[in-house]
C-alpha cells in the first residue's frame, strides 16, 4: 500500500471514529503540517496552537474528504494552511485593536483633564499676576518662552545673579498662592 492510499484509508477510518487510524494519520502527516504552520506563522507556538487546531477539524470533518482525484495531503495541508492563516489574521486584528486603542487612550486629554488644566491655568495666570513688574516678565521669559538666564538678562538690563535670585523667589511665591 502506498502513503498516498495509506493516507486515503486513514482518513476514511477517522470518519467513522478509529483512533488508532487517527493516530497512525497523526504520526505520517504531522511533520509536514506543522512545517505548513510554521512557515506562515513564523513562531513555532502559535504554529503548535494551529497544529493542534488542524488536527481537531480533521477529526470533526474526515467526513467530508473526497478524494475526486486530489491527493489526501492538499487536503490536510489545506485544513492546515487556512487554520493558520486565519491564526494570523486574528493575532493582526488583535494587534490592530490593541493599536486602535492605545491611540484612542492617547489621543488626547479627557474632559476632566481638560477642566482640571483649565482651573489651574487661571490660578497660574491669577498667581502671576501677582508677582511684581520685571519679575513676572522673568518668570514669563523662562518658563513660558523657554529664555536662558543669560537672555533674560540681557533682555531686561539686569545682571545675570539678579535674574536667578528673582526667577527662584519668584517660583516660591508661585508656589505659596497656588497652595492656597
Amino acid at each position: 500500500m502506498s502513503t498516498v492510499d495509506e493516507i486515503e484509508t486513514l482518513i476514511g477510518k477517522v470518519s467513522l471514529g478509529d483512533r488508532q487510524a487517527f493516530s497512525r494519520l497523526y504520526d505520517l502527516t504531522h511533520a509536514k503540517l506543522f512545517g505548513v504552520s510554521l512557515r506562515i506563522l513564523n513562531n513555532r507556538a502559535s504554529a503548535e496552537d494551529v497544529l493542534q487546531e488542524t488536527y481537531m477539524k480533521i477529526w470533526r470533518y474526515a467526513d467530508r474528504y473526497a478524494s475526486k482525484g486530489t491527493s489526501p495531503m492538499t487536503w490536510l495541508i489545506t485544513i492546515a494552511r487556512n487554520t493558520a492563516i486565519d491564526k494570523l489574521r486574528t493575532r493582526r486584528d488583535s494587534e490592530d485593536i490593541e493599536g486602535m486603542a492605545e491611540t484612542l487612550a492617547s489621543s488626547g486629554p479627557t474632559p476632566e483633564q481638560v477642566a482640571v488644566a483649565s482651573g489651574e491655568a487661571g490660578r497660574i495666570a491669577h498667581c502671576l499676576e501677582q508677582l511684581e513688574e520685571p519679575r513676572d516678565k522673568a518668570v514669563r521669559g523662562a518658563y513660558l518662552e523657554g529664555l536662558s538666564y543669560a537672555e533674560l538678562s540681557e533682555k531686561l538690563s539686569v545682571p545675570l545673579n539678579t535674574i536667578r535670585t528673582w526667577l527662584r523667589r519668584s517660583l516660591i511665591s508661585l508656589r505659596e498662592c497656588m497652595e492656597q
